[in-house]
């Protein structure tokens, strides 16, 4: 009886939300071509970073909790919209808006407790606190695979870094601009760090100085390297101090950095092994040695 009641109502979801994607898709895609602009600028198609050159594709779900989210933002005001597109950008989602992953946060924080409402029928103390539980665990799931996902892309930025100082060092000596220099080098790193460096050159393209492209970079990619590595080369502009000088006292400083990093987690390794030792490979050192000794103990007295 629950099942059949449960699976119409989820019917007569889809059938509602598939109405209102259907009527909101105009205006929806309206306002994602204008937060585009608003963030990125506004540019011809042809000079699009292959990143924001492609029509992002919109399936029925996500038109539907994209007008989810965009309803509940007008309806309660900007929930927390600017910290979540910050986590989006530096988690390289950049065609998902801030608005779209409230209404999956939403939609998880819905479907979750059905699921175990259907699964258990709901009638006893325990199934209420689980459903509970997944309404908590629905909202928070999405925003923590997002801050993951942004903190995995962080570190792997923070790790290539050293290396396309390097080779925009090398490239600078020899005479290229730092531009040239990094338009030069983007193509030698896979992503996120080509990501982000597509996005800094169509940043110039579009009309940006060096100093702003790079300010954008260190916000969107927010870690100590980036930070320092934007610091020095806007230092060394306004200071009129030589681009290779300041490159190449930069990339010491990265290594330094790099080797200090790789101490730290050295030290830490011994902390993280304390576990697996205390709680798995000792109990099993003790069963093997002491069970001999058990054995022959039960054996002596058994001959008392």
């Amino acid at each position: 009886m629950y099942i059949f009641l449960a699976l119409g109502v989820v019917c007569v979801g889809v059938a509602v939300a598939a109405l209102l994607f259907a009527f909101g898709t105009r205006r929806l895609r309206t306002a994602q071509r204008l937060s585009t602009i608003q963030d990125y600028g506004f540019t011809s198609e042809a000079v699009m970073p292959p990143i924001l050159s492609a029509e992002p594709k919109r399936s029925l779900v996500t038109g539907s909790v994209t007008w989810l989210g965009d309803l509940l933002s007008r309806r309660l005001g900007s929930v927390g919209e600017d910290e979540m597109r910050e986590q989006l950008m530096a988690a390289g989602m950049y065609t998902v808006s801030p608005r779209t992953m409230l209404g999956y946060r939403v939609l998880a924080a819905v479907v979750l407790p059905i699921i175990i409402f259907v699964v258990t029928g709901g009638g006893q103390l325990l199934d209420i606190v689980a459903m509970v539980l997944m309404l908590f665990a629905g909202w928070v799931l999405p925003l923590t695979y997002v801050q993951r996902k942004a903190r995995k892309r962080l570190q792997e930025i923070d790790r290539r870094l050293p290396d396309l100082i390097d080779l925009l060092t090398v490239m600078v000596e020899a005479g290229l601009s730092f531009s040239a220099a990094l338009r030069q080098a983007a193509p030698e790193f896979g992503p996120p760090l080509s990501d982000e460096l597509r996005l800094t050159l169509q940043e110039q393209t579009m009309g940006l100085g060096v100093d702003e492209a790079l300010g954008n970079l260190a916000d969107r990619a927010d870690t100590p390297a980036v930070r320092s590595f934007v610091r020095a080369m806007a230092q060394g502009e306004r200071m009129g101090i030589s681009t290779g000088q300041v490159m190449r006292s930069l990339a010491q400083e990265m290594r330094a950095r790099r080797k200090s990093r790789a101490q730290e987690k050295a030290q830490k390794a011994p902390v993280l092994m304390l576990f697996p030792l205390v709680f798995l490979i000792f109990p099993s050192m003790f069963i093997v040695l002491m069970t001999p000794a058990v054995i022959n103990l039960v054996r002596s007295l058994k001959g008392f």
